[in-house]
């Protein structure tokens, strides 16, 4: 996989207040970057250095080997950018806003017609392709802002919180058609729907300050998690007390809960760390006539690796982030 972003000791400050602090990443083809962070911590104003909105202070950024700040216009035509809100002209429809856009790309004719058409079809506007966009949806303003991000099929994709807005089955097919894109692209999706990254990310990217603070893929993450490989075991719900009771004599098991289920289940749960062994516990209720009836390790969730990684890191109240 080639580099097809790449930033540099970049750094963006706004008199005192540093907003993005020395990161030095790169994403590559066919990589689904989730970039995420809490509010202030520097996604949206890094985002928008990449997309050639701001200029750094310090350090690089370029796009397909092209300096954002040397060579905007190239890096223009490389990249597509859903910024937060997706600002339209609410006055135009949706059909004639992405024939606008399509002539800025440099598309006339035969060419900007089937550009147009196709976005349309990909985020399922024609219904409302000659309605006012002012009188439209949030759910649908937001799928014609995504339509014009990806109308002259970039090399590079830039968007921040693609699905805020959209009810489930519009979330369901902007991520297959985010999965159907990120083969021949670079893919960056700011957002604080850690489900959104389950879906559709290969890769996280955590900051908080304006600094880079974890790098990895979503499983990897999830092992930092200090629930992640917690032994759940199920049994019937007049053993559990003696399940309970053999299981904390065992030698290596730290403790033992009884934790509930959403459905009202009753389990048993060992933490994670030098406890004894899945197979020790299972011979040892076997042993004392104990059924079994359900067996597994927990995994780790991204919502808790997000809050230890984060919630600690210096935080700065910062508009443009």
């Amino acid at each position: 996989m080639s580099a097809m972003i790449e930033l540099d000791h970049l750094t963006k400050r706004f008199g005192a207040l540093v907003a993005v602090d020395d990161i030095s990443m790169s994403v590559a083809r066919g990589e689904v970057l989730g970039f995420l962070g809490p509010n202030g911590a520097g996604k949206s104003t890094t985002m928008k250095i990449v997309a050639g909105f701001l200029e750094p202070t310090s350090g690089s950024a370029t796009i397909c080997g092209l300096n954002v700040v040397a060579e905007p216009v190239a890096v223009k035509k490389r990249i597509g950018y859903l910024p937060e809100g997706a600002p339209t002209y609410g006055d135009m429809t949706p059909n004639s806003y992405l024939g606008f856009i399509a002539e800025i790309r440099g598309f006339d004719g035969i060419e900007k017609r089937r550009r147009v058409d196709a976005a349309v079809e990909k985020l399922g506007l024609e219904r409302v392709l000659r309605q006012p966009i002012e009188t439209l949806s949030k759910g649908y303003k937001r799928r014609v802002g995504f339509a014009q991000a990806i109308l002259h099929d970039p090399e590079v994709l830039i968007m921040d919180e693609p699905t805020d807005g959209l009810d489930p089955n519009q979330k369901r097919q902007v991520r297959t058609l985010i999965r159907e894109m990120a083969a021949d692209k670079a893919i960056v999706i700011s957002t604080h729907i850690l489900e959104e990254v389950d879906a559709v990310c290969n890769r996280v990217v955590m900051i908080a300050g304006g600094r880079l603070l974890a790098d990895g893929t979503p499983e990897s993450l999830r092992t930092r998690a200090r629930d992640h490989n917690a032994l759940l075991i199920r049994v019937a719900p007049d053993r559990i007390e003696a399940a309970r009771g053999l299981i904390a004599t065992l030698e290596g098991v730290p403790s033992v809960e009884t934790v509930t289920r959403r459905d009202g289940t009753l389990l048993l749960r060992v933490p994670p760390g030098e406890h004894a062994h899945a197979a020790t516990i299972v011979a040892a209720l076997n042993g004392a006539n104990i059924e079994i009836e359900e067996l597994v390790n927990e995994v780790g969730l991204l919502d808790d690796v997000f809050y230890d990684i984060t919630a600690h890191a210096s935080h700065r109240e910062n508009p443009y982030a």
